[in-house]
């Protein structure tokens, strides 16, 4: 895998930038072949360190605020999800555009509870308004489902709004639950603390 040269806060130089261009977030696990494609002209893959300038963010600002962030952060923000190894970013890119064209994440949560096992939750589920009836979502979310599978987690979830439940039932999720969240609005100006 490749390593940056560069320090902390600083952008790569032109070698090493080559070198992590096609750097994907996670290597494992690899996606299973019949979720890899979307037609001809589409490819369902983790996502890349150069995916920014593909428009990721368009995509993301397609859901909610997703301004985008400095190269400097953005790097620093996929190297440590890479690290991590507790985030999967799927993305589906348009062949011809070379555009990102729908995204999905799982993070993964280490519990104490059921023996100590892992859940995924899933966020940020997004396909482009030009893609939507081509069942991008559809194949990002068996791709995510698979990732889960293949790691061990017990279980998938997500939150979505009620106008999407029918959706996401015929991902093969069920309705349980409700969802909850507190917003701390004061937050939304300042940079996080990890």
């Amino acid at each position: 895998s490749c390593r940056s040269s560069a320090s902390p806060g600083s952008f790569p130089d032109a070698k090493t930038h080559r070198q992590m261009s096609s750097l994907k977030q996670f290597d494992f696990p690899e996606l299973p072949e019949a979720l890899r494609s979307a037609g001809a002209d589409v490819v369902v893959r983790p996502l890349e360190f150069d995916d920014n300038k593909k428009g990721f963010f368009t995509i993301l600002s397609q859901l909610t605020s997703a301004p985008e962030l400095s190269q400097d952060h953005y790097m620093e923000r996929f190297m440590a999800m890479r690290a991590s190894k507790h985030y999967y970013t799927v993305v589906a890119e348009h062949l011809p555009t070379k555009k990102i064209v729908a995204t999905a994440t799982m993070m993964i949560e280490i519990k104490f509870i059921r023996g100590g096992h892992i859940t995924g939750h899933i966020e940020d589920v997004c396909v482009d308004s030009s893609m939507r009836g081509r069942h991008l979502g559809v194949k990002l979310m068996h791709a995510l489902q698979a990732i889960g599978k293949e790691l061990g987690c017990y279980k998938v979830i997500l939150d979505c709004s009620n106008d999407n439940v029918k959706f996401y039932e015929r991902c093969g999720f069920k309705l349980k639950e409700v969802q909850m969240a507190v917003y701390f609005n004061e937050n939304q100006a300042r940079r996080p603390k990890l």
